[in-house]
């Protein structure tokens, strides 16, 4: 499939996949962003698939819409949608690859964007060839290549107007900044791609060493937590590059904070827009953010058999207490009224812990076993009506609990 926008590149990649005969669609999205001229390319693109005898998939996207919704700005925004879109054509059509026709000047473009803004050894390493089904087979060629090819076969194709402004980032780059680098040197792009060579030549060395340290540093808790060790890091000759390179691709920009928590009390953290990183004694965790899931609670009408979310429980009634542990708990059916919820804990919860006489907070309950914030959070509440009867998996309240001469048992279990 051919990621196809009616441009000189991608329409010049299209006539040469289809003169060697490749079995190819393509793909265009209409991005609504220049009024008649988008829908003018988008007709432009179903043409040229009837001309080809090809089949072209298109669709619409309200861009400015969902960069507003999503805080981005409008090219990163027609990006996520462009490749979210790709990946279900993919999907449903079950295409080997998606083809883009990024060329040698993209490739020098992304590279001093990246420069400018400031990043590390990744961001200098270019646009790859092959990632994962994407591929980039005109890396290689200039753009003035392919303006030459598509000239001798007499090849049309359509010219984006916006891409004559200077408004955007890359515009000004195209415009104003490599015609003067190609003037001080002729051959820059081939300078560059021996540049990018040795810089990708540099990058594996490290990815190896990450790789080995990545063994010897980290470990996976029960709960599925990354956890980094602290004391380890820090015997490291640069902890600050070896945390990059095992964090950089879970969103987190604020590397100074990030390595301030090496040295920070237990509990701190730093946030990315998915992971949160948290100091806990002699580790820092990693977890996935979730905040909906913190507010939600979960309703369990009676006679419930199973549930499966937001963990699996089962429900049985019983005759008689057997054997029990921190997965199965037994509690007096008359006690408790349906329905019951599940939920996370909130400031001011209590709860009277089975083995104790009076009631404990649960904050009080969660600092007494050491529990991190994280563990804190992926904890459950099993309640009935305002009262907490079973902090799941660890204890339970006493007020609750079946005994010998309970009528009607409930066994709730969990299983995995």
């Amino acid at each position: 499939m051919i990621a196809i926008s009616g441009g000189l590149d991608s329409v010049v990649l299209t006539h040469l996949l289809h003169s060697l005969n490749f079995d190819i669609s393509l793909a265009h999205c209409n991005f609504k962003l220049r009024e008649d001229e988008s829908d003018t390319d988008e007709k432009f693109i179903i043409d040229l698939g009837n001309k080809l005898t090809t089949k072209v998939f298109t669709t619409q996207f309200d861009t400015h819409q969902f960069a507003k919704e999503n805080k981005l700005s409008t090219q990163i925004a027609a990006r996520e949608l462009r490749y979210n879109w790709f990946q279900e054509l993919v999907a449903k059509h079950d295409f080997n690859f998606v083809l883009t026709a990024h060329h040698a000047d993209d490739n020098l473009e992304t590279f001093l964007i990246n420069l400018t803004r400031g990043t590390g050894l990744d961001g200098l390493t270019g646009i790859p060839v092959l990632n994962k089904n994407i591929v980039r087979p005109l890396l290689i060629f200039s753009r003035k290549e392919i303006e030459n090819y598509a000239k001798a076969q007499n090849i049309d194709w359509r010219e984006d107007q916006s891409n004559a402004s200077t408004k955007y980032v890359r515009n000004k780059i195209r415009h104003q900044i490599t015609p003067i680098l190609k003037e001080i040197n002729p051959q820059l792009l081939d300078s560059l791609q021996n540049t990018i060579a040795n810089l990708q030549e540099s990058q594996s060395i490290i990815n190896d060493a990450v790789s080995k340290l990545k063994k010897k540093v980290i470990s996976i808790d029960a709960n599925g937590l990354l956890k980094i060790d602290i004391l380890k890091i820090k015997e490291l000759s640069n902890p600050k590059a070896y945390l990059f390179e095992i964090l950089k691709e879970y969103g987190f920009t604020e590397w100074n904070d990030v390595i301030h928590l090496l040295n920070a009390q237990s509990g701190k953290q730093v946030l990315s827009k998915s992971h949160r990183l948290l100091k806990d004694r002699d580790f820092l965790l990693l977890s996935q953010i979730n905040l909906e899931q913190d507010f939600l609670e979960y309703l369990i009408p009676e006679n419930t058999f199973k549930i499966h979310t937001p963990i699996i429980l089962t429900f049985e009634t019983v005759q008689e207490i057997t054997s029990t542990d921190k997965q199965i708990v037994f509690f007096d059916a008359e006690k408790i009224t349906f329905p019951l919820t599940l939920r996370k804990w909130k400031s001011g919860d209590y709860f009277h812990p089975s083995g104790m006489q009076g009631k404990k907070k649960i904050s009080k309950f969660f600092k007494d076993e050491k529990y991190s914030l994280i563990d804190k959070e992926n904890t459950w509440l099993l309640c009935s009506e305002n009262n907490i009867i079973w902090i799941v998996g660890k204890r339970t309240n006493q007020r609750f609990l079946a005994s010998s001469t309970s009528k009607n048992i409930l066994k709730i279990h969990i299983t995995h």
